[in-house]
């Protein structure tokens, strides 16, 4: 084989190489299963999860009760300055029937734990591993809570930091009737 068809032939794998890559780029762009962003109103998906003692965790048996869903990460400075708030207000409004449930991104349980200990949080702290409750939520950035009716129905969603005053008002906006 001459060099001439030799070239030919390369360039022609190589052409076909990657037009198949894009075909498959633009085919798995448009059968990926998307998760719709939620809104005011949605039902809020539901999750089981586990806290940092291994308790389960599923948000349907909250129903009956507000729930203050705070995604968050160790890293997060915005995060270690609403905690102590949210812990705070969290100890006045449980026996109101407000519940908060803090859902760390993949972090160790080491890491976490270690957090928790320093910073002395009283509220469920679970660990979202595979980031299968960040997806179905549509979280970014951190932090990012979401208020949950007793209904089980978003009331609100607030992305980046609280400050004291939106944290309690929102504990209130969700209190059971």
């Amino acid at each position: 084989m001459d060099k001439k068809k030799r070239r030919f032939l390369m360039r022609s794998i190589i052409l076909i190489v990657l037009f198949g890559a894009i075909l498959f780029t633009v085919y798995t762009t448009l059968t990926k299963e998307k998760n719709e962003v939620l809104q005011i109103g949605d039902n809020a998906p539901n999750f089981t999860l586990v806290d940092m003692y291994g308790d389960k965790h599923n948000l349907e048996e909250y129903k009956g009760q507000g729930v203050f869903l705070n995604f968050w990460g160790t890293w997060c400075k915005p995060c270690e300055r609403e905690f102590p708030i949210i812990d705070r207000y969290y100890k006045e409004y449980k026996e109101k029937g407000i519940q908060v449930l803090a859902i760390n991104i993949a972090e160790s349980d080491f890491v976490v734990q270690n957090y928790i200990d320093r910073k002395g949080l009283t509220f469920p702290v679970l660990i979202d591993k595979n980031k299968s409750v960040m997806e179905a939520y549509n979280i970014n950035p951190l932090p990012t809570t979401i208020l949950i009716n007793s209904e089980g129905k978003i009331e609100k969603i607030i992305t980046g930091e609280m400050k004291e005053q939106d944290i309690k008002s929102y504990m209130e906006q969700i209190l059971p009737d």
